[in-house]
């Protein structure tokens, strides 16, 4: 990969697509990576750019930057605020509600070698997730305690931004996200690896929507699915259904 996919680009900002497995920006934690998409993003532009929010490494889809220190603060300001609406897709073990709210408060889990204020003392901050499922499948495998294996495609719309939120509120309601080997099921994770060649954590930030800091309009921000993802999406029967 030598260059990113960008959606959008004017002279305050820009938005790429980022792929799944790109961290945003250097991590005592992956010390091995020598490849970040602020970097990379800067090689290409040939100018600094500065991230407004963050993507988990697995996670792909729209990441934003500012142009400038002045504007990633605006935009930045924007997400603290909750001015930004944000709709991520995800495949989950089970069949979901047709919709919900998932208002669960989450401890903060903060990395004692890069985030500088990680405190194990520090109580439970809210979060909420609004979820819509898109749909459902059953395959005719056994992979768990039962003869098939049942899935659901969701929307997911978090309101607020705490770390890893919709992976740990969709394992909370019992419909963990394929692919994610923290708080997933291994044994469903190991399944789509070897049945659909897919070896990432399926979930994907689709759309952003905010106002330009500059213009005032309202910007939005689409990103189309990775080739992994959407073979998965083929897969289980879903290819008609309207993502966004």
């Amino acid at each position: 990969m030598d260059s990113l996919p960008i959606i959008y680009h004017d002279n305050y900002l820009v938005a790429i697509n980022k792929p799944s497995g790109l961290l945003v920006h250097r991590s005592n934690i992956d010390r091995h990576e020598t490849r970040f998409a602020v970097q990379m993003l800067r090689d290409q532009l040939q100018q600094y750019v500065y991230p407004v929010h963050r993507l988990d490494k697995p996670t792909s889809g729209v990441l934003l930057f500012g142009l400038s220190p002045e504007i990633a603060k605006t935009l930045s300001d924007a997400f603290a605020h909750r001015k930004v609406s944000k709709t991520y897709l995800a495949v989950v073990r089970g069949y979901a509600d047709g919709e919900g709210i998932i208002d669960h408060p989450l401890k903060e889990k903060l990395d004692k070698m890069t985030d500088r204020l990680s405190r194990a003392d520090k109580p439970a901050q809210s979060a909420v997730t609004r979820y819509q499922r898109l749909a459902t499948a059953e395959i005719p495998y056994e992979i768990d305690r039962y003869p098939q294996s049942r899935y659901s495609l969701v929307k997911a719309f978090p309101e607020t931004g705490r770390k890893h939120q919709i992976r740990r509120h969709l394992k909370h309601i019992g419909h963990p996200i394929i692919g994610d080997a923290k708080h997933g099921k291994g044994v469903h994770n190991r399944f789509f690896n070897s049945h659909f060649n897919s070896h990432r954590l399926l979930l994907a930030c689709i759309q952003l929507q905010l106002q330009h800091p500059v213009s005032d309009e309202l910007l939005t921000l689409d990103a189309d699915l990775d080739t992994d993802f959407q073979s998965v999406i083929d897969g289980l029967g879903w290819s008609a259904i309207a993502l966004n």
